[in-house]
C-alpha cells in the first residue's frame, strides 16, 4: 500500500465529516454524509456511534463491520485548511 494513503489519526466533526491525518502529512476532511444512503453504513446517521470512529493504523474503523478504504479516503477528501 501506497503509505501516503494511510490514516494516522481521524477526528470526528460536525455534519458527518472527518479530519484525517494521512502518513504524508496531509490534513483532509472526508465527507461520510453520501454513505448513510447504504444499508451498511446507516448505523453513522447516530452521531454517538459516528464520534467513535478510531484509527486501526491504516484506516477508519467503527467496529469490525463498518470501515472506509483509506484510497477511497484520500482520493475523495479535500484538503483541510490549516
Amino acid at each position: 500500500m501506497n503509505p501516503k494513503w494511510v490514516v494516522k489519526e481521524v477526528r470526528p466533526l460536525e455534519n458527518y465529516k472527518l479530519l484525517l491525518l494521512f502518513e504524508s502529512g496531509e490534513k483532509k476532511i472526508y465527507d461520510c454524509s453520501p454513505l448513510l444512503k447504504y444499508e451498511i453504513f446507516e448505523p453513522l446517521a447516530n452521531k454517538a456511534f459516528f464520534d467513535s470512529v478510531y484509527t486501526d493504523g491504516c484506516t477508519t474503523v467503527w467496529n469490525e463491520d463498518i470501515d472506509i478504504d483509506p484510497i477511497t479516503l484520500y482520493q475523495d477528501s479535500i484538503p483541510a485548511n490549516a
